[in-house]
C-alpha cells in the first residue's frame, strides 16, 4: 500500500483529532469509529519506516537533545516569565510540567528499542504521550493549593484547568509527533531521518 505524504496526513489527522478529541479519544464511539485505531492506520507505515533506521547497523542514535517542552512551549513560557514578574513569581521561569516533557523527549530520543517493530514502536509512542499526559495532570494537583491561594481557584477549578492542559499537549504531540516527519520532535529524532 502506497504511504501518503505527510504533508497530506497532518491537515486530516489534525481536522479528525480536533473533532473527536473528546468524543471518541479512547475507543470505538456508536459507530464502531476508534481515533486510536485510525492513528495506528496512519502511522504503521511511517513506523516500518523507522524501523528500518533502528536496525540499520550502520545507523547510530545520537546524543540526547531537548528543547524542554517542544512547540515553543517552552520558549514562549520563558519569554513571559522575562517580560512579567508577577507571572514569573508565581509560576518560574520555565512551565511548571517542564521536567514531563523532558522525560517525554528521551522517550521520543530513542523512538522505542531498537528491536521493536512497527506495532510495538506505535504502542511505546502511545505509552509515552500518555505518561506525558499524566504527569502534567500530577503537576496540577502538586500546584493545587498554590493555584488555588493565588487565584481563588477550587481544587475543581485547577484540576479542569490542568486537564484542559494535558488533553491538549496530549493531541499535540499525538498529532506532531509521528515517526519519519523530519521534524526535530519526532518519534526516534535521534535516528537519522527515514528515507
Amino acid at each position: 500500500m502506497k504511504q501518503l505524504p505527510i504533508e497530506m496526513v497532518l491537515p486530516g489527522f489534525l481536522l479528525i483529532s480536533l473533532c473527536c478529541a473528546t468524543a471518541c479519544a479512547s475507543g470505538p464511539d456508536a459507530s464502531g469509529f476508534s481515533l486510536d485505531a485510525l492513528e495506528r492506520q496512519l502511522e504503521l507505515g511511517r513506523q516500518e519506516q523507522l524501523y528500518a533506521q533502528r536496525v540499520d547497523t550502520e545507523n547510530a542514535l545520537a546524543p540526547f537533545t531537548t528543547d524542554g517542552c517542544s512547540g515553543g512551549l517552552s520558549v514562549g513560557w520563558e519569554y513571559l516569565a522575562d517580560r512579567t514578574e508577577s507571572f514569573r513569581e508565581v509560576h518560574g521561569a520555565r512551565p511548571p510540567w517542564e521536567a514531563c516533557c523532558i522525560v517525554h523527549d528521551r522517550a521520543y530520543h530513542i523512538g522505542g528499542s531498537r528491536k521493536s517493530n512497527a506495532v510495538e514502536s506505535f504502542e511505546a509512542r502511545m505509552e509515552a504521550d500518555k505518561a506525558l499526559r499524566t504527569c502534567v495532570l500530577e503537576i496540577g494537583e502538586i500546584r493545587s493549593h498554590e493555584l488555588g491561594t493565588e487565584y481563588g481557584f477550587t481544587a475543581k477549578e485547577v484540576d479542569a484547568l490542568y486537564t484542559a492542559i494535558a488533553d491538549l499537549m496530549y493531541r499535540a504531540v499525538r498529532i506532531g509527533g509521528i515517526p519519519c516527519t523530519g521534524l526535530p520532535w519526532r518519534w526516534g529524532y535521534g535516528w537519522p531521518q527515514c528515507e
